[in-house]
């Protein structure tokens, strides 16, 4: 393993001898893979991960971002699991109608058969858990259940083959109704598994642990801490509060909020920052006030793709503390589950407590979902903004600002990919990419 101070290479010896130090700068390794059980990550592997996050240290990221980026590549370890399964399948069965099979089949004799219909059998079996199976990623599970409709296409081109050699319509049963029956699991497997929640390699309480031991050795200069969310109101000068903005994005998590306003998004974008929870609460009510002075504001949605996320807009629209009875357009930039769809290696959880706050959202909002969404949803599942990088929330949100302008300058000539939702007493616009 690599010391990330001096990049000299340690053995497992010499990591021992030196008490976990470097052997050549006496640099404190804080991951030895060797005791770490089945999910192994080494001091390179983390801090890796550290600087594409923060982009070598120019961008501020949170903790969960760090996990979520370290646990996809966990899961990017077993992506080709699938293929190496189908490899391994091709190779036995090869092996076992040169030796076996061939000699046998000259005389007549199918029976030696047995034994590559076996293999084949098992790594189906195989490759339709390496399909399902939730420790997998998404990418990962699709992978196999293609592989899984190679195998079936093998199967059937090869036992089509074999049965009018030996002249078997047992054979040619046996083959068609297993090679089509793995071609049309690939198929289906391949479908849903693209949007199925996947277990997490690792657990929350066990990364704040490798990160207390990674800060006391290695300080993170661009990780944020939890938000605080209870603080006093401060004045701010009157000359200042003269003046409003013409956008302002609303989260709904602090942590997304302070993301944003860490990494100077509300000066380069001319925008304010607020989190449906009131954050930051220092300042939360003076802005609400200079934003609601302007008739021309423009309002940006960007939440988490659950069940409490797609309330975001409708509470917008209705709460006297937002946007209540007035024609201020809202502008839902996401996430939602028509966007996660088209979204690659995303990672999906599954709660009970989103699938709860989906069933008891307003009717208005259920009314305006699609049956797929809303079934996607009521399953509890959930895609989280933290899930992503910070330079992808970033891109995502400048483009549907971007993309908002385009509409309001060319809707009538279809020029923008944004649509109008609702009516005028809950309307909204929304775009089907995220980004």
């Amino acid at each position: 393993m690599k010391c990330i101070q001096c990049q000299t290479d340690n053995t497992l010896k010499d990591r021992t001898d030196h008490n976990g130090r470097c052997k050549q700068c006496g640099h404190q390794f804080v991951f030895e893979p060797t005791t770490m059980g089945t999910t192994k990550v080494t001091d390179g592997m983390f801090a890796k991960a550290i600087a594409d996050l923060s982009a070598n240290d120019t961008l501020y990221f949170t903790a969960h971002q760090l996990l979520y980026l370290l646990d996809k590549r966990l899961h990017g370890k077993s992506t080709f699991a699938g293929v190496a399964s189908l490899i391994l399948c091709g190779f036995l069965t090869v092996v076992t109608l040169i030796i076996f099979v061939l000699p046998k089949a000259t005389q007549g004799d199918g029976r030696a058969l047995l034994i590559p219909g076996a293999i084949n059998f098992f790594f189906l079996l195989v490759l339709l858990n390496q399909s399902t199976t939730p420790n997998a990623s998404a990418r990962s599970r699709r992978i196999a259940a293609r592989c899984l409709q190679i195998q079936g296409i093998a199967i059937f081109v090869g036992g089509l083959f074999m049965s009018i050699e030996l002249s078997s319509f047992i054979l040619f049963a046996f083959t068609v109704i297993i090679g089509l029956l793995a071609v049309y699991l690939g198929q289906w497997q391949y479908r849903v598994q693209a949007n199925t929640a996947q277990k997490p390699l690792i657990e929350w309480s066990q990364f704040q642990g490798w990160l207390t031991r990674w800060q006391q050795i290695n300080p993170i200069a661009k990780l944020l801490s939890a938000p605080k969310e209870n603080a006093l109101p401060v004045a701010i000068n009157p000359d200042v509060t003269a003046y409003s903005f013409d956008r302002l994005v609303v989260t709904d998590s602090a942590a997304i909020a302070q993301l944003l306003i860490a990494n100077n998004f509300h000066f380069e974008n001319n925008c304010a920052i607020l989190s449906i929870t009131g954050y930051p609460q220092s300042i939360f009510q003076t802005t609400m006030e200079m934003l609601q002075r302007n008739p021309d504001l423009k309002v940006y949605a960007f939440h988490n793709c659950s069940g409490k996320g797609m309330g975001l807009v409708h509470h917008l629209r209705t709460h006297s503390q937002w946007f209540a009875n007035t024609t201020i357009e809202i502008f839902d930039v996401g996430l939602r589950p028509r966007q996660v769809v088209s979204l690659p290696n995303v990672s999906i959880e599954n709660t009970t407590e989103s699938a709860d706050a989906a069933k008891r959202l307003d009717p208005t909002v259920r009314q305006q979902l699609s049956a797929d969404e809303l079934a996607w949803l009521d399953e509890g599942n959930v895609v989280l903004l933290e899930s992503f990088t910070t330079q992808r929330l970033i891109q995502a949100l400048n483009r549907g600002i971007a993309g908002s302008r385009t509409y309001l300058e060319e809707s009538s000539s279809g020029g923008s990919d944004f649509i109008f939702i609702g009516d005028s007493s809950s309307s909204y616009y929304t775009v089907d990419s995220f980004g």
